[in-house]
């Protein structure tokens, strides 16, 4: 074989490597088993609403467990098993509609149609989310992955979802649920909290802010009149209702908006929500949110559960635990959440 030739034939392979290793991972996903609704459970029918914006009365029903989630290929396995186990230690299945929440540039027809593949009974909508609208605001945080713009989507819930929606659970996609959701989306809020979510007291709360915020002899009086406390949004039930009538998305963009002049957070979109709501949210139980199970935003160690019930496991944090598993390095409580992973691997056979 001439040189020239040969050449000629390791480059062509060399390009061709690139293209695979260019081209995005197909995953592809098993069909959960379907899940029905306990004899007690609430019927639905077209008189539980006045509103008559969707198709199927669910999608307005308050009787129906509302969730929203976010849906990108980065996660969507995280996504697909948080369904699944939302769905399986649900008494009322059936009565559980999902509104998922996906960027513009995403494809949401291959998003769409996975979970469709998995759960071909689900009653879910998929919204687009047009990262435009907020990425002028995101400022860099410490991790790169936090300042994705559709991490923000939870504070545009209220504008993304019809106005008939008057209460959702907005969950994660790194969590699993071992309890009833339905126990959670009926917390009350009482008379004018707009949400709940497990609150941390114990949090060191001065260090999600910088030096320039306690510093600032205006803006360390936010919390003047606030027993404020550090609570995490991957897991937080909303009144989209008060929500909306507060205005509550511009108090967020005006405190990103701050950001952008003076650095006085380094953490994504948590503190945001913390300036607006710490010290006013409604209290949950911690066992609905046992979070930092991906270990801290730099190394993602791994780490013990907090004493006490569980009734979600949450893997925020930096590892996530199907990348380490797929790693062969799994932490412990990985095996958690594995029973719940439903990705078709290459040389799965069908039980």
């Amino acid at each position: 074989m001439s040189q020239h030739l040969l050449l000629i034939l390791l480059s062509l392979l060399f390009i061709l490597i690139n293209l695979i290793s260019a081209s995005p991972i197909i995953q592809k996903f098993k069909e959960a088993p379907q899940f029905y609704n306990s004899p007690d459970c609430p019927i639905i029918d077209p008189g539980d609403d006045d509103d008559d914006v969707a198709a199927k009365p669910i999608f307005c029903s308050r009787r129906a467990v509302h969730v929203a989630m976010t849906l990108d290929a980065a996660y969507i396995r995280g996504s697909v098993a948080a369904v699944l186990s939302v769905l399986q230690h649900s008494s009322c299945p059936e009565n559980i509609v999902f509104h998922f929440v996906a960027s513009a540039s995403a494809d949401a027809s291959s998003l769409r149609s996975t979970v469709s593949t998995s759960f071909p009974y689900l009653d879910f909508t998929v919204y687009i989310f047009n990262v435009s609208t907020v990425s002028r605001l995101i400022s860099s945080s410490i991790r790169s992955a936090l300042d994705c713009p559709l991490n923000y989507a939870r504070s545009y819930l209220a504008d993304l979802l019809p106005p008939c929606v008057r209460r959702v659970v907005y969950l994660d996609s790194d969590l699993i649920l071992v309890d009833d959701i339905a126990k959670l989306a009926a917390t009350d809020l009482g008379r004018d909290s707009v949400l709940a979510a497990p609150e941390y007291c114990n949090a060191n709360f001065t260090s999600y802010f910088t030096s320039a915020f306690w510093s600032n002899p205006t803006l360390s009086l936010t919390f003047a009149d606030r027993k404020a406390c550090y609570f995490n949004t991957g897991v937080m039930v909303i009144d989209l209702s008060r929500w909306r009538e507060g205005a509550y998305t511009a108090r967020i963009e005006e405190w990103m908006a701050m950001q952008k002049r003076i650095r006085i957070y380094q953490l994504g979109s948590l503190p945001p929500f913390l300036l607006v709501f710490a010290g006013l949210i409604k209290p949950v139980n911690h066992r609905w949110n046992q979070h930092g199970l991906g270990g801290d935003n730099f190394r993602g160690l791994c780490r013990d559960l907090h004493p006490g019930p569980v009734s979600l496991l949450h893997w925020s944090g930096k590892g996530k635990p199907w990348a380490r598993l797929d790693a062969g390095r799994p932490c412990p409580l990985d095996a958690l959440w594995s029973p719940y992973d439903l990705l078709q691997t290459p040389f799965a056979l069908d039980s």
